[in-house]
Parts: structure tokens; C-alpha cells; sequence
């Protein structure tokens, strides 16, 4: 008797122990679908001053994936050789953790259009934290997956109401304001994940949707990145990144960089290919 109370005891404690570990195995494989894309401090992060205010200036707005601290290295960290610098300004204004929707809800994008000057440019790009929801499970940021005139009010953790627009509303607002101050912009679609295949596909098609409708030029970076992983292959393509899926260190920074030349090469009518260095000479232009 006292024997298969043991046996049972010990049967119970080992179905116990197998139900945790594939409990712990199942949030596990949950949780590495996704990077932790934290909020960056910019208290963290220095702002670069134009190095001489007397030449126009190219901008970059975005998130982690365009400017990231070590072991990541964001695209336009790595973009300024590809430019003269005795003839324009590279200035990077990405900062990680940001949305279309928070870069401007932040006061960050009031900012920068207070550091721009009429005959600069600003290139936008977003898309990795408009993805989530509205609230607070997608850290306030996500964005109404449309370009049109939606809206939804949010309440936030200290009882205020955020009305949230749509994807294409928030690039339209970048377009608009920036076009007021005289100063060229050009939209461009998220860098790839390592899973690259179909990547963005909703989110290429809002903001192509907004380039037409706009006038704007579109760099389709997700797309020339695709093409580039496509040649290099799944097991090169591991060795790009500095996490499991988001985002890339400094070789796969570079690759990001030479897409965004590679786009900008390839627009019709754009100012920017004027300043464009020696560097940038081998890269072949891409088509918008």
C-alpha cells in the first residue's frame, strides 16, 4: 500500500514537471518571435549637429533599425561615407522604440523641423512599431493599418485620450509639414527582417499608396534588402543580424545603407544623387 502511494506520488510530480517544461518550452518559442524593441532615452543618445549649417542637410527619420547602439548598428550609421561631406549634412535622427505615430506625438518630429532649412532633405521611414495594437499591449505606438482619415481615441495609463490616426495620415503629416519649409522628402518601407519573404507587404503597400497620392519618391528598401538576402542565402543572412530577427550589426547595417543609396540612385527627378560620393559609384541604382 505504502508503495503505490509512492509510485502515484512520484507519477503525479513527473506529469507535474513534464506539463511545466512544456509550458516553459511553448513561452519560450513565443517570446522569440519577437525582439525587444525598447523606448530608447534620448538622454542616452547624442544629437550630431550639422557640421556646417551652410550646406543643406539630409535627415534621416526613423527607429532601432536606422540608428542602434552596440552589438546593433543601425542602416544610417553607416550611410554618410556614401555622401560628400564638404557638400551636404548627414544627420541622423532615428530613435529606437519609435513609431510614425509616437516620433510625432513625442514633439520629436516639431524638432527636427525646427533644425531644417529650406533645400534640405528628410528621408522617413517607418513601419517596425507601427505594426503592434494601439494601446497599451503595443506599448501606445502602433498605428491604424490604412492611409486614410480613420481615427480611434485611446486612453492612456494617466486617464488622457490620444486620438490615433492612420499609418498613411501619420507619412502624409511628415510630407505636408516638411513641404511647407521647402525641404525635399522621400518615404521609404521598413528594412527586412531576417525572415524576409512578404515582409511588410500591408505596410509597402500604404506607404506606395501615399507616394502616388503625395507626389513623393518611395524607396522600396524592403524590397532591394529582399533581393540582396536572396542572393546571399538563409545561412549568410543569420550572420547579419545581432538578435533573433530585427535588427542587424554593423555588416548587415552596411547592406541596409547601400539599399537606401541603391533606392535614391534609382529615383527620377531627386536632388539628393547630386551629393552623392565616390563611394556611392559602384552601387548599381535601383528603380522606384
Amino acid at each position: 500500500m505504502i508503495t503505490s502511494n509512492i509510485l502515484a506520488l512520484s507519477w503525479r510530480k513527473a506529469v507535474q514537471f513534464l506539463l511545466l517544461f512544456a509550458f516553459a518550452g511553448l513561452a519560450s518559442a513565443q517570446a522569440s518571435k519577437e525582439d525587444d524593441r525598447p523606448v530608447v532615452e534620448e538622454t542616452k543618445q547624442v544629437a550630431k549637429q550639422a557640421i556646417d549649417p551652410k550646406l543643406p542637410s539630409f535627415f534621416i527619420v526613423s527607429d532601432s533599425t536606422a540608428r542602434s547602439d552596440a552589438p546593433m548598428r543601425g542602416w544610417a550609421d553607416e550611410i554618410a561615407p556614401y555622401f560628400d561631406l564638404s557638400k551636404i549634412n548627414v544627420i541622423n535622427r532615428a530613435i529606437g522604440g519609435r513609431s510614425s505615430r509616437t516620433y510625432i506625438q513625442e514633439g520629436r518630429w516639431d524638432k527636427v523641423l525646427g533644425e531644417m532649412k529650406t533645400g534640405d532633405f528628410v528621408l522617413v521611414q517607418f513601419g517596425h512599431n507601427d505594426v503592434g495594437p494601439l494601446d497599451v499591449k503595443g506599448k501606445f505606438r502602433g498605428s491604424i493599418r490604412s492611409a486614410g482619415e480613420e481615427t480611434e481615441n485611446i486612453t492612456k495609463p494617466d486617464g488622457s485620450v490620444e486620438v490615433v490616426h492612420s499609418y498613411g495620415w501619420y507619412l502624409k503629416k511628415y510630407i505636408q509639414d516638411a513641404r511647407a519649409k521647402g525641404i525635399s522628402v522621400i518615404l521609404a518601407t521598413p528594412v527586412p527582417h531576417k525572415e524576409w519573404a512578404n515582409d511588410f507587404a500591408e505596410h509597402r503597400k500604404l506607404a506606395s499608396a501615399v507616394a502616388k497620392e503625395t507626389q513623393v519618391p518611395l524607396i522600396d528598401v524592403t524590397a532591394i534588402t529582399g533581393k540582396t538576402y536572396d542572393v546571399l542565402g538563409k545561412e549568410k543572412v543569420e550572420t547579419l543580424f545581432s538578435d533573433q530577427r530585427t535588427h542587424t550589426n554593423i555588416a548587415g547595417a552596411k547592406i541596409n545603407a547601400e539599399s537606401v543609396v541603391a533606392g535614391i540612385k534609382g529615383l527620377s527627378k531627386n536632388g539628393l544623387n547630386n551629393y552623392l560620393s565616390l563611394k556611392a559609384g559602384v552601387i548599381s541604382p535601383q528603380a522606384e
